[in-house]
């Protein structure tokens, strides 16, 4: 158990340092652009973004979290279904590029025709990385991964900087995602030189295929889940709607970047090795979990009275639009944060098959709250709660499912540890509500962001030292001293 916090502490602080550094990158890259670009522009990439993320389903086949889980798999397997991801690739990406077309008449938008015939190259590479990738995670390399994914997001970043300022408009947006999976091919393939062979594999990929094929029935299903409102909205209503929804949705999804997919990436290489112990994997996965909502939970309160203050701040006057869906999906974000770490345990646990057919549920019930908002209301406003109420239905699906189905027990110790959290995120937004009132209308933006933070996390601090959930000075006393035999 000591080994297994080891290597999770360390595999989270690496993932963490890079995630954190990326975000914080990514908002200011993001700022700038929107400063540059219009709405239309980022409306037209969120669509071809949703549409290649369909694609590439069909290259992964959910065979990267099968190297991760499958212990006996040889080199020789390896670069089977390393050449089988380049031949699929290769398929997918001309499939993608002739589809440019038809997706451009779709959405009525000829700029669409360029854009996805050069993310065709984006996919291209993007299916090649998948085995490297997935070795290094194999290989726990959190380290290595951090260091890499940092440099290449700092390179790609100040590439599409200059491209806007050159005036490259919608095109600098490519940039970021074509250059970055070129860069990872060139220094995975530094780290582990993989073979090409002319073979499909097949020998290779029937090892693995019992697993992923259930992982690749709810990578499409929680495609589904994921990006329909997206896809409906662009179709529907306009591209400088969809700009203005997608980066209120970009906004919410940051603190699902900032806290489970630092923790995601590392629970499944690590859990793994309890795929044989259900009991030490829920008590571990326990541990995770209350911590996560301590965060999670209350993050969503903050984001929700500070809204528009961050909308203004990172994104300027023009992207105001943005923040009552903002407002609307932050309050998801809590359950999110939790749940989002759910996929690696049906992973870690062999349960492949019962991870598809919560994402199948997903699927419905986003669908359902989708077109109810789209089509009753006509609004994404009205999309954004369908999506918030549907996301609260599948939290409690899910968790039924994990622990009454993969675990088979009581899953009271589940909700047990989520009382706490949630008395804490109503005393935050009680308190941030009174002072929203007290606040001057016309106080400065910047100002009134660093007074509500300064609030909610001595109230946050506070909660916990009192009711002991965590003692804070002897974590501080820990890592300063830590610092110190440093």
């Amino acid at each position: 158990m000591n080994s297994i916090k080891k290597e999770m502490a360390s595999g989270v602080y690496y993932t963490a340092l890079a995630k954190y550094s990326g975000v914080i990158l990514s908002l200011v890259i993001a700022g700038i652009l929107s400063r540059i670009l219009t709405s239309d522009d980022f409306g037209v990439i969120a669509i071809a973004t949703v549409i290649i993320a369909f694609f590439s389903i069909f290259s992964d086949l959910g065979i990267a979290p099968s190297i991760i889980q499958k212990k006996d798999l040889t080199n020789d397997d390896f670069n089977n279904i390393f050449s089988f991801t380049i031949w699929s690739g290769i398929i997918i990406s001309i499939l993608f590029f002739l589809s440019s077309w038809l997706i451009a008449d779709f959405f009525n938008s000829e700029i669409l025709i360029p854009v996805c015939q050069l993310l065709s190259i984006n996919l291209l590479f993007a299916s090649i990385n998948i085995v490297p990738n997935a070795l290094l995670q194999k290989a726990k390399r959190f380290k290595f991964i951090a260091v890499r994914t940092l440099g290449v997001q700092v390179v790609c970043g100040i590439v599409s900087i200059i491209a806007a300022y050159k005036g490259a408009g919608v095109y600098a947006l490519l940039i970021n995602p074509i250059l970055s999976s070129i860069i990872l091919f060139i220094v995975n393939y530094f780290q582990y030189k993989l073979q090409l062979k002319f073979t499909l594999g097949f020998s290779s990929i029937k090892k693995i295929f019992a697993y992923s094929a259930y992982q690749f029935g709810f990578n499409i299903i929680n495609y589904f889940s994921r990006n329909l409102d997206k896809l409906l909205i662009g179709k529907h209503l306009n591209m400088s709607e969809l700009g203005f929804y997608d980066k209120s949705y970009r906004m919410m999804m940051l603190p699902l970047q900032i806290l489970p997919q630092v923790v995601s990436p590392v629970m499944h290489p690590i859990f793994s090795d309890l795929q044989n112990d259900f009991k030490k994997l829920s008590e571990s996965y326990l541990k995770v979990v209350k911590v996560l909502a301590f965060i999670g939970l209350p993050v969503s309160i903050f984001l929700l009275f500070t809204a528009y203050e961050l909308i203004i701040i990172i994104f300027g006057h023009q992207w105001e639009p943005s923040v009552p869906v903002f407002k609307v999906l932050s309050l998801s974000v809590g359950i999110q944060v939790i749940l989002s770490t759910s996929g690696s345990i049906f992973q870690a646990a062999n349960s492949t098959k019962t991870l598809f057919w919560c994402g199948f549920g997903t699927t419905i019930l986003n669908v359902l709250a989708i077109c109810i908002g789209l089509f009753c209301f006509n609004t994404s406003y009205a999309i954004a709660w369908g999506i918030c109420i549907s996301f609260t239905l599948n939290f409690i699906i899910t968790y039924y499912l994990m622990y009454n189905k993969v675990f088979k027990i009581s899953w009271k110790p589940f909700w047990k540890i989520l009382i706490s959290p949630v008395i804490l995120s109503g005393i935050l937004g009680c308190m941030l509500f009174l002072l929203n009132i007290i606040l001057p209308s016309d106080l400065n933006l910047i100002l009134s962001l660093i007074i509500k933070g300064i609030l909610a996390l001595v109230i946050w601090l506070g909660y916990i030292q009192i009711s002991r959930e965590y003692d804070i000075r002897k974590i501080v006393t820990y890592l300063l001293n830590k610092k110190k035999n440093k």
